[in-house]
């Protein structure tokens, strides 16, 4: 073989490494943008779970027990939604702009630092935050466990609505957490490749996590009939 012919294999090779780097970096990167999106959007549904829930208890459509229970576990899950930002910085840093506060003006704010991503490498990615977020599904179906009290709220107008806006803000954050460990799962998959690994294409970004959470949905609940895959109600 030559000395061209052996340039040429060369060259070859390292064009063809190149692709494939670009392609790996490619899609290493729309999956972890797809992973902040995923994010995002849990965080909005379980904020609006939390809302309505918070509603419900002060509604006066529950007994006095179940109405403080409720508010106190609204206000521990609402507490932890401040972590939102630096969980999805610790997640995807790389990616900080995407997680920005907005200004009034439509553009992005300051975002968290550069050294408040160093410091948050350094702990959990939220196990508080899922604790809480636990707990409110935990005591909304203490509340909503018995079928017969559950329908005759049903009867009242005032209740009724804020049942189904429950019901809807709870499907879709079980929605929500399903779409986000998916992609989570496969940004996983992804940077477990050898290229992915040996290349070190994730940069400092830490590996994702799945977000994992008691959003078991209560017996007595209707199931939001107008989206697609709910089913009547229990």
């Amino acid at each position: 073989m030559t000395w061209s012919e052996t340039a040429v294999i060369v060259i070859a090779v390292v064009l063809v490494l190149g692709w494939l780097v670009w392609v790996s970096a490619t899609r290493l990167d729309r999956l972890h943008r797809k992973v902040v999106a995923s994010r995002l959007a849990l965080d909005a549904q379980l904020l609006r779970r939390s809302a309505v829930a918070a509603e419900l208890a002060t509604s006066g459509v529950l007994d006095p027990v179940s109405s403080v229970l409720l508010l106190e576990a609204t206000r521990d899950a609402s507490s932890g939604s401040s972590d939102g930002e630096r969980e999805l910085a610790v997640a995807v840093p790389d990616l900080e702009p995407l997680v920005r506060e907005p200004q009034a003006d439509g553009r992005a704010g300051r975002g968290p630092s550069r050294g408040t991503v160093s410091r948050a490498l350094e702990g959990d990615l939220g196990d508080e935050r899922s604790q809480a977020e636990s707990t409110l599904s935990s005591t909304l179906r203490a509340v909503l466990d018995d079928p017969a009290e559950v329908e005759d709220l049903y009867e009242l107008p005032e209740a009724g609505v804020l049942l189904d806006d429950l019901a809807g803000a709870w499907y879709r954050v079980q929605l929500a957490r399903r779409f986000h460990n998916e992609a989570v799962d496969q940004a996983q998959r992804m940077r477990a490749k050898v290229l992915v690994r040996a290349v070190r294409l994730a940069g400092r970004a830490s590996m994702p996590q799945t977000v994992e959470l008691d959003d078991t949905w209560p017996v007595a609940l209707r199931r939001p009939r107008a989206m697609p895959g709910a089913t009547g109600g229990a």
